[in-house]
């Protein structure tokens, strides 16, 4: 089963962004897969082909441009990113479908946490949810963006558990001008950053672990993380 570890909360975008950028430069091909857990400190960060029109007001938070796929979107505290190290060549797996299982993962998760109806919305990744309140108005509770290199992922799924949701109004989230964002406080889920990441990790273990050889040696060796003033600027 791949490993996962919780990083020190909150944690600087940068700082992690370089740690996984390191991992997966150095990484071969017996290096394990990993799953990151953290909570950001407040930031927004722009994909590589993101516009900077969709980053309507960013007051105080500091703004990112970041090499995942994507537009722009938030991160911070109350919601957990599930950061996958995984080498898509020995999971078998092309990108669309590593895609599509992080989602698929997400969906299995939100259903299992009482969370009825979430879907996925065409041309938008991410995973959404029908809001009761705006006659089944669909409001993102999930986004996503990998980047790879030399064959192997990272970055990942940020769920939206129990935070400030507000900042998500100084932007366009994932380039979509008016897009609701919602999170799973507002869905009746009282849980635990720590619970819900938990329950992430082992649903993407499980289902990352499923598509790879049962008779691959597995790791248990996880990559430090770097000091906190070693970010590298976007």
């Amino acid at each position: 089963m791949i490993e996962h570890k919780w990083l020190r909360r909150p944690a600087p975008y940068l700082e992690v962004w370089e740690a996984m950028q390191d991992y997966t430069e150095g990484r071969d091909a017996q290096s394990p897969d990993e799953i990151w857990l953290v909570e950001h400190e407040a930031v927004y960060t722009l994909g590589q082909a993101g516009k900077p029109e969709h980053i309507l007001n960013s007051g105080a938070i500091p703004v990112v441009r970041s090499n995942r796929g994507g537009q722009v979107t938030y991160h911070g505290p109350g919601q957990v990113v599930a950061y996958c190290l995984v080498d898509l060549r020995r999971a078998g797996l092309f990108v669309k479908e590593y895609v599509a299982l992080l989602e698929d993962v997400t969906i299995r998760l939100l259903d299992q946490l009482g969370v009825r109806g979430a879907c996925l919305k065409e041309g938008a990744p991410g995973v959404y949810v029908p809001m009761a309140d705006r006659n089944g108005e669909l409001a993102k509770i999930a986004a996503l963006g990998i980047k790879v290199r030399k064959g192997c992922a990272y970055h990942g799924i940020a769920l939206n558990v129990a935070m400030d949701l507000s900042p998500f109004s100084g932007i366009n989230p994932c380039g979509y001008e008016g897009l609701r964002t919602v999170d799973l406080a507002a869905c009746g889920v009282t849980a635990t950053v720590e619970q819900v990441g938990e329950m992430l990790a082992r649903g993407l273990a499980g289902a990352i672990a499923a598509r790879q050889p049962q008779t691959e040696a597995r790791h248990p060796g996880m990559a430090a993380l770097p000091a906190q003033d070693a970010g590298r600027p976007a």
